[in-house]
Order: C-alpha cells, then sequence, then structure tokens
C-alpha cells in the first residue's frame, strides 16, 4: 500500500469512528431523557378583588388660541381631582398618564388647510381602594366636567397567599394524573426529581381612547352608576417530573 492509499484509509477510519462515537452519544442522551416522566397541570382560585383601576379625563373642546385651551383644561382638570379627593383618594393612587395639546386643522377644497384653533386632553389614571366608591368617583368627577372615563379594571392588591393555594392545588392536580396515566400505561414512576412553575401573565387594559367613554360632563348632579366587580382568577401552572424506574 503506497502512501497515499495509507491516508485516505485512515481518514476512513477516523469518519467512521466519528460516526460511531456520535451514534453512541446520542442513544445515551435519548435513553437518559427517556428515565424522566413530566405531567402539567394547572390550579385555579377565585377571589373578589379588592382594587378598581379606572382612567378619568377632560377633553376641551376647540379654543383660538393654545392658552385658552390649556387654562380651561386646567381649570376642569383641577376640579375633578379635588373632588376625587373629597372621596378619600390619596395622592399616591391619582396618576396622570396622558396630557396633549394639538392643533385643529379643517381642510377645504377652496382653501386648502387652514388653522381652526387647539384641543387639550388630560387623563388621570385613579386607584380606588374601597370598591363601594366607583361608581360614586365616577359620578363626581362628571359633575366636575369629566367628559372621559374608561378602562376599568379590578386586581387584588395582594394575592401571594392565594397562589399559594393555587399552586398546592396544582402540584395535586398533576400527581393525580401521573397516578392516572401509571394505571392505564403501566409504567412505574419513581420518586419527584423537579417541579417547574410556568409563568402565566394577565393582559392589563392600555390607556386607549378607543376604550373611553365621552360626553358625560354635565355640572349637575347625576346618579352614581352601579359598577360590579365579580371575581379575579388567580392561576398557576405547574410540571411536575418523575423518575421512571
Amino acid at each position: 500500500m503506497d502512501k497515499q492509499k495509507f491516508i485516505v484509509f485512515l481518514v476512513v477510519i477516523v469518519c467512521f469512528t466519528a460516526v460511531l462515537v456520535t451514534g453512541a452519544v446520542y442513544l445515551g442522551k435519548r435513553d437518559n431523557d427517556n428515565n424522566y416522566f413530566s405531567v402539567s397541570a394547572t390550579g385555579k382560585i377565585y377571589a373578589k378583588p379588592d382594587i378598581a383601576n379606572l382612567t378619568i379625563g377632560f377633553q376641551t373642546e376647540t379654543k383660538k388660541t393654545a392658552a385658552l385651551a390649556v387654562a380651561e383644561n386646567s381649570d376642569k382638570m383641577n376640579k375633578i381631582i379635588a373632588a376625587l379627593k373629597v372621596l378619600g383618594i390619596e395622592e399616591k393612587d391619582l396618576k396622570t398618564t396622558n396630557y396633549t395639546l394639538n392643533p385643529i386643522y379643517n381642510w377645504t377644497q377652496n382653501k386648502g388647510q387652514e388653522l381652526q384653533g387647539y384641543q387639550v386632553g388630560q387623563n388621570v389614571t385613579i386607584k380606588v381602594r374601597d370598591l363601594d366608591k366607583i361608581g360614586k368617583a365616577i359620578a363626581s368627577t362628571a359633575e366636575q366636567g369629566a367628559n372621559q372615563v374608561g378602562n376599568i379594571s379590578f386586581t387584588i392588591d395582594d394575592e401571594e397567599e392565594l397562589r399559594t393555594e393555587a399552586r398546592r392545588q396544582a402540584i395535586n392536580q398533576a400527581k393525580e394524573k401521573a397516578l392516572a396515566i401509571v394505571l392505564e400505561s403501566g409504567i412505574k414512576l419513581g420518586k419527584i426529581v423537579n417541579v417547574y412553575e410556568n409563568q402565566v401573565y394577565y393582559p392589563m387594559p392600555m390607556a386607549d381612547k378607543s376604550d373611553m367613554a365621552y360626553g358625560m360632563g354635565g355640572g349637575n348632579e347625576i346618579s352614581a352608576p352601579g359598577i360590579e366587580a365579580g371575581e379575579n382568577e388567580v392561576r398557576v401552572e405547574v410540571s411536575v417530573v418523575y423518575e421512571v424506574k
């Protein structure tokens, strides 16, 4: 065998050995993965919320100057915020989430685009800790000129205890599910080697004007609307990993 053929022979041997080693590693990993069994479950707890979040605001009609629009909006919003404080809503639970000053144009075929004036809009997001005051907050601010309200949502201030109960429920359900699978399949499970908690996200309403109600302001005393809080769902999803005998 000449030198060139010998080198080719060595290369073939090395490649063949690499394939065998790779296959062995893959099979070993696959066998190792088959030694574990995972089952998932979800725990759900329902509870009455204790906090209401909503957005209240005022938008001016078109004014000739920006100064006039700002002045009217400031006067109305100061009265709206004062009415909320009278109800016992603290400053820490009041947050301005939108303030806009916009020029308003009108377009015609003859004159093209013309400046008509300016509008100012301001929204404040409030956190109501006494749910009996939600309707009163809407009514009293409407009396002061508020013409926007919306994005109402209900939350639980401290839900950790509820999450703990939901987690316990989820783990117990996962164990029951694993037992049912064992009885049906005949596989033998060993000890629990791991538990994973999956994150569950709750979408919150965004401060979108499409969700706002307009035209509430009137300056007259009005009846407080009934706002129902219902119940919130606290959900925990877990995966329990067993060793397979």
